[in-house]
């Protein structure tokens, strides 16, 4: 499960999604995980659905479509470090 970077530009979203999708692809090749327990791939929002499922997405999370904008913006939540060089 992967939620992409929050962002309106497709293409600045996409590479979280290939990457997850290469990754669980890599473990189902290299036989690390049994097929039967790594059948799904969650990732993608309500924003960037297309996306997810254009790269492989077989669940994802609509919870903006049904809820809402955000109260708060993701910096509130992961917040930057401080640079103190």
């Amino acid at each position: 499960m992967t939620i992409g970077l929050f962002d309106a530009e497709p293409e600045k979203v996409r590479p979280s999604f290939t990457l997850l999708r290469q990754l669980r692809e890599s473990v189902l090749y290299n036989k690390l995980i049994s097929a039967g327990t790594f059948s799904y791939l969650s990732m993608g929002m309500s924003a960037d659905l297309e996306t997810a499922i254009e790269e492989g997405a077989t669940i994802v999370r609509v919870g903006m479509a049904i809820f809402g904008q955000r109260v708060c913006p993701d910096s509130y939540c992961w917040k930057e470090k401080e640079n103190n060089s």
